[in-house]
């Protein structure tokens, strides 16, 4: 289906999740590697009273709140979020995404990488300047 249009099917099913903590996880789902795409589009879902590291992208991120409430906490400031949300965090923002409701919060998120980009993270207490790349949500 779709072989010499170019156009691809990817079921959320067949790519296996990249676990998060307390239950989450996320899927890149369309890639330059998987389908020849000059940008990444995935797919997360964060249990209840989870949060992410604090992460920095290499590029800018988009993503679209399909379920829950939530806030993007970064360094300065936090900024909520809820279900019908387009969510839109510039290169380098340091930010962690945290589910503060009793629902899953699910989204949709979209890099211009062929990928997930090159990405920052860094553990609690610690400062900007010291983080680890690597290239999993």
């Amino acid at each position: 289906m779709g072989r010499l249009s170019g156009v691809r099917v990817v079921p959320l099913e067949d790519v296996p999740p990249i676990d998060l903590p307390g239950g989450s996880w996320s899927r890149v789902l369309l890639t330059g590697e998987r389908v020849g795409s000059t940008t990444a589009l995935g797919f997360s879902s964060f249990a209840a009273a989870t949060s992410t590291a604090m992460l920095s992208h290499a590029t800018e991120e988009l993503a679209y709140v399909l379920s829950g409430k939530g806030e993007l906490r970064l360094d300065d400031e936090v900024v909520p979020y809820e279900a019908g949300s387009a969510l839109f965090i510039p290169a380098g923002v340091w930010h962690a995404v945290a589910n503060t409701g009793s629902d899953l919060v699910t989204m949709v998120f979209a890099f211009p990488h062929p990928d997930y980009p090159p990405t920052e993270r860094r553990s609690a207490g610690a400062s900007s300047s010291a983080a680890g790349s690597d290239s999993e949500p």
